[in-house]
């Protein structure tokens, strides 16, 4: 069996914490998680916003960020961000976890069949084009659901909290009973 690894990227970290209090991101994720520098980096910044990312930053399950240091990535990276991902080149940091998430699953061996945990559509949409498969906060939902780390009611309650928090995600069911398919 194939070791899928699943980077996360900026978009998904507001998701992550309000999932990570019930546990089961961590869970789905089974050890396989991984995160860029730049995802960690927005994480802890936004630690100060999203207390629950504290955690996730704390107990570590999604390893050490992996670091870009290879000046051939770092060039990929960059053009990726301004060029696919629309970065401003005066905003160093925009769209800098998507590239580098995109870099490693396509450049790095480890990384390849890895799978890609964005609530960013565009960057979703780009890495599915390059055959990336991608899950969104909705996808997790619903694999822990099937793997009962999560009862539907439970994870249709999680997602309605992040929508009402201003999260803007897509395909949540009208019907917890509706995470199950």
């Amino acid at each position: 069996m194939r070791d899928e690894r699943a980077p996360a990227s900026p978009g998904a970290r507001s998701s992550i914490a309000i999932f990570a209090s019930a546990g089961a991101l961590e869970k789905v994720l089974d050890s396989r998680g991984r995160w860029t520098q730049a995802v960690a980096y927005e994480a802890t910044r936004s630690a100060r916003h999203l207390p629950r990312l504290r955690t996730v930053l704390a107990d570590g399950w999604l390893g050490r960020p992996i670091e870009i240091d290879d000046p051939h990535e770092a060039e990929l990276v960059d053009r990726l961000r301004r060029l696919v991902f629309a970065g401003d080149p005066a905003r160093p940091l925009q769209h800098l976890g998507e590239a580098e998430t995109l870099t490693l699953i396509q450049n790095r061996p480890e990384f390849t069949g890895s799978v890609w945990i964005t609530d960013d559509g565009e960057a979703g949409r780009f890495a599915r084009r390059k055959g990336i498969t991608v899950l969104d906060t909705v996808d997790i939902v619903r694999v822990a659901v099937a793997e009962e780390l999560v009862v539907a009611h439970e994870g249709h309650r999680l997602l309605r909290a992040m929508t009402e928090r201003g999260r803007h995600l897509r395909g949540v069911p009208a019907r917890p009973e509706d995470l199950r398919h």
